[in-house]
């Protein structure tokens, strides 16, 4: 999730809320103490500027989340990426190797965006 919101270099109000929210309501992390949250979201920014930088981060992601879990990986960071409403170019490509790091079909990526989206409109 902080890899597609620091993607624009614009981590956004309304981006860090939605990874918030996420973190607080998703049942995946339900043992991941919140206070842990911000700590955590600092030491991912600062390995985006470490040698390897993005592409060394998304191969720790592959390593660390299970095979049964990259969907859910994958519907996180599409969550922040979507929660304004407005994909950006560097948003898309970072999902884009976000997808082929984990491996996901075209189908399940899809349905995951095609449901954030109807989650996320409002009437105005």
């Amino acid at each position: 999730m902080v890899i597609t919101s620091a993607s624009d270099s614009d981590m956004t109000d309304l981006e860090l809320a939605r990874i918030g929210d996420v973190v607080r309501s998703w049942p995946v992390f339900e043992d991941f103490n919140q206070d842990r949250l911000v700590g955590v979201a600092q030491s991912c920014q600062k390995m985006l500027h470490e040698e390897g930088g993005l592409e060394g981060v998304l191969a720790r992601v592959a390593e660390a989340v299970p095979e049964r879990l990259r969907d859910t990986a994958y519907a996180a960071a599409f969550e922040v990426a979507a929660v304004d409403l407005e994909m950006r170019l560097e948003e898309v490509r970072v999902l884009q190797l976000i997808r082929r790091e984990l491996d996901l079909d075209t189908l399940t990526v899809a349905a995951i965006a095609r449901a954030a989206k109807a989650r996320l409109r409002t009437l105005t």
